[in-house]
């Protein structure tokens, strides 16, 4: 943040007045004063952020205090560039309503187990389920492309009421097949929500901060995702208990009010109607051809290892569910850490560096613990989530950046279906050869050649996108 003098008097001693000149407050105004031979530095503030203003309460105070003691270097946690007060308010929103897409995108993987065996499934026909579920994929699409004609705060107003909403009828599924056919309309509406909530995030922050939002909003969607978690022992209510972890979804409605009143329309789409260039834009055929491939490659691992660790921990571990969503908090939530530190590194080191480093051995993390058990496991779930956390807000951003304005929610809706086809191939591989004898750990160990081939892929093929503005990598939209 930046001061600037306001005023310079003499009243009861002296005393200087200063304001913000540039920063993320919304009111700002510090005294310094010479009162009874002491000086007394006073700072009167307020920051809007939106569902999260608690958790930024301490650190800013902490921050500020460290600015009136002489120590003026920006914390740690705050992200390179200096926002406005824009800036933090868009990100509070978009990260209110991260939370309901993660928990929408979640709940299907996390109750699959607990259905199945209510319902007598085998592993491969959940795999066949999951499959069901992503091909779903097919009714976001429409979304993406109506956010590049209608706006991104259309969509994803209406995604933060339906993926919830449509999510919650799980709870009266009868069957196996309604309860999948249920999250085939639900999950995608989420996925649509939280491709939009990444173009906004990027058509939004300034040039250096682009990683650090994809981490914040990682951060927020890692709180949703833990909540469908933390919800999960309500499936050991008894004989149908996994269905109130579905009635848990109305919650996120209030999410939807929040946004309906305060979201507004990104400048740079607002530009693009005002210009008449909406729908004029091009994909680049190579830059989508590059990008798909990793996203699907990326997920041939991802999804299964996802997808079937539940069933790890039960079948070979015999956690329980509320075992299993200990397992699940302990190893997950702390590696969000990875997520902080993986924006600054994206933002600051460059994207490609940090994703051909971290993939790999994040993979490896995650491999071993489908290996081994006890103590060993959880600290290499640990591991091997902190690193794709690091490497998460570096992927995530590409998707974002390398599209123009006209066509971004096109080109990120087409690639998460990319993501989706080599996620369910990955799914029907892993359940078939699970059934068919094959350990968990040499499962996993195959499909994680893909995640070799995916840094190999970066790390050649990645432009550099730090430091650059969107108009800068998107010529066309200058």
């Amino acid at each position: 943040m930046a001061e600037r003098v306001v005023a310079d008097r003499l009243a009861e001693g002296e005393s200087l007045e200063l304001e913000q000149a540039e920063g993320p407050f919304q009111e700002y105004r510090r005294t310094i004063e010479v009162r009874d031979g002491r000086v007394v530095d006073t700072t009167t503030y307020r920051l809007d952020i939106p569902w999260f203003g608690w958790l930024f309460r301490w650190p800013v105070r902490a921050s500020l205090k460290h600015r009136s003691a002489g120590t003026g270097a920006p914390p740690a946690w705050a992200p390179p560039d200096r926002l406005e007060p824009r800036h933090v308010l868009v990100l509070g929103l978009l990260a209110a309503v991260s939370m309901p897409s993660a928990f929408v995108n979640t709940l299907f993987t996390q109750t699959v187990n607990f259905a199945a065996d209510d319902f007598g499934i085998s592993e491969q026909g959940q795999g066949f389920a999951g499959v069901l579920v992503r091909c779903g994929i097919v009714l976001a699409l429409p979304f993406a492309v109506l956010a590049d004609r209608l706006g991104r705060r259309r969509m994803i107003v209406l995604l933060a009421w339906l993926a919830p909403t449509l999510a919650s009828l799980g709870a009266l599924a009868p069957n196996f097949w309604v309860l999948t056919a249920s999250q085939t309309v639900a999950r995608p509406l989420g996925i649509a929500l939280d491709l939009l909530i990444a173009v906004a995030a990027a058509e939004e922050m300034p040039r250096n901060s682009r990683a650090y939002a994809v981490s914040v909003l990682a951060m927020a969607s890692g709180l949703g995702a833990g909540i469908a978690v933390m919800a999960l022992p309500l499936a050991d209510l008894g004989e149908g208990g996994w269905r109130f972890v579905y009635v848990v979804s109305l919650v996120w409605l209030v999410a939807a009010v929040t946004v309906t009143r305060r979201l507004t329309e990104t400048p740079r789409f607002e530009h693009i109607v005002e210009t008449h260039h909406v729908g004029d834009a091009h994909i680049d055929k190579r830059r989508f051809a590059i990008i798909a491939s990793v996203a699907f490659l990326a997920n041939l691992f991802i999804a299964p290892a996802s997808y079937f660790q539940n069933r790890y921990l039960d079948d070979v571990r015999g956690y329980s569910a509320a075992a299993i969503a200990i397992f699940t908090l302990t190893t997950a939530t702390p590696a969000s850490i990875g997520f902080v530190l993986g924006g600054r590194l994206a933002d600051t080191a460059g994207r490609r560096r940090v994703l051909a480093i971290s993939i790999p051995f994040a993979t490896g993390g995650l491999v071993l613990s489908f290996v081994v058990g006890g103590v060993v496991m959880w600290i290499s779930a640990f591991v091997g989530g902190l690193l794709a956390g690091i490497a998460f807000p570096a992927f995530s951003v590409y998707r974002t950046e390398l599209f123009p304005t006209g066509r971004r929610g096109q080109a990120g809706g087409l690639i998460v279906a990319m993501a989706l086809v080599g996620g369910s191939l990955g799914l029907l591989l892993a359940g078939f050869l699970i059934d068919r004898g094959w350990s968990y750990g040499s499962t996993m160990g195959l499909l994680a050649l893909a995640q070799v081939v995916t840094a190999v892929v970066v790390y050649t093929t990645y432009p550099e996108t730090a430091h650059r503005t969107l108009e800068e990598i998107n010529p066309e939209d200058a």
